[in-house]
């Protein structure tokens, strides 16, 4: 056969083997490791477990088993950062993949897929610096979700600034709904932190500028977000292609500072139902050790 002649085929092969290996990593959930030096000399470590984007639908039995995994790290707080769910039955499989992570002290925020079930969807408008109006897909069942967290104990953070006791040291929490929907409204919690708390964070799903650098700006040292899934699609030595937000594409997932404040980014867990694959940029859930200053 023609060289020429092969190229469709050949073409054709690497983008069958693309989709099958981006297929099979969206289930090669990992465990990512991130120390903060921002406690006082002498403090004890803190350990923060930040999950996000989860995006469940029923049966999904190696995701909810690697969840359930997670409380074998003894961590002192949960940050959920919204989208747990993606089907209107999923309330039960995300209470069961939580478990016994849920007799931790716990924080969330809601995110879009939480509120409305996804659809499909042209990828390529993720390019569009101006996207089309939004389309939403059924509404979910997130009442039930946030009163399931909430009798466990979970603190709903959705446009809400609270304290609470986190083992012997006293927290003050500042989160917004979701920002990708404009359901944030920061202007209900802003201000400078609590100077009776021993550490103020910040919690929101969709990492907008608008509430990112506000809360920064704001002086509070450590803030949490969820929503880019890391872009899902990356490539090496480019990494995240779009972040679905305005934070540069660069911070994506992982740690990184703004305004003089830590911002961690989780890539999720999950992905659409409609676009079942991640390339280059694994599902995770991230262990957040505040530790103390040198």
């Amino acid at each position: 056969m023609h060289a020429v002649a092969r190229l469709p085929l050949t073409t054709a092969a690497l983008g069958a083997a693309g989709l099958a290996y981006s297929i099979w990593e969206a289930h090669q959930f990992r465990l990512r490791r991130v120390d903060i030096p921002m406690l006082d000399p002498g403090a004890a470590p803190i350990r923060i477990l930040h999950i996000s984007d989860l995006h469940f639908t029923p049966h999904q039995r190696d995701k909810v088993a690697w969840v359930r995994s997670l409380a074998s790290l003894q961590p002192n707080l949960i940050v959920d950062t919204g989208d747990n769910l993606a089907h209107l039955q999923a309330v039960p499989t995300v209470v069961d993949a939580l478990g016994p992570l849920l007799d931790v002290p716990g924080v969330f925020a809601m995110g879009s897929n939480d509120y409305y079930a996804p659809i499909m969807k042209n990828p390529l408008r993720y390019f569009n610096p101006q996207p089309a109006q939004e389309v939403f897909g059924d509404v979910l069942p997130w009442e039930d979700l946030r009163d399931a967290f909430v009798t466990a104990g979970w603190s709903d953070l959705s446009n809400h600034r609270i304290t609470r006791k986190v083992g012997d040291l006293t927290f003050e929490f500042v989160g917004t709904d979701d920002a990708h929907l404009a359901f944030d409204r920061y202007d209900e919690v802003q201000g400078s932190p609590d100077p009776r708390a021993d550490l103020t964070i910040g919690v929101t799903h969709a990492p907008y500028l608008r509430v990112v650098d506000r809360m920064a700006d704001d002086g509070i040292p450590l803030i949490f977000a969820g929503h880019t899934h890391g872009g899902q699609v990356c490539l090496p030595g480019v990494g995240a292609l779009v972040t679905n937000c305005d934070l540069p594409r660069g911070q994506a997932k992982g740690l990184h500072q703004r305004h003089g404040a830590w911002l961690h980014v989780s890539a999720g867990l999950g992905t659409s139902p409609y676009a079942p694959v991640r390339f280059f940029c694994l599902p995770e859930a991230t262990l957040v050790t505040l530790v103390a200053r040198a």
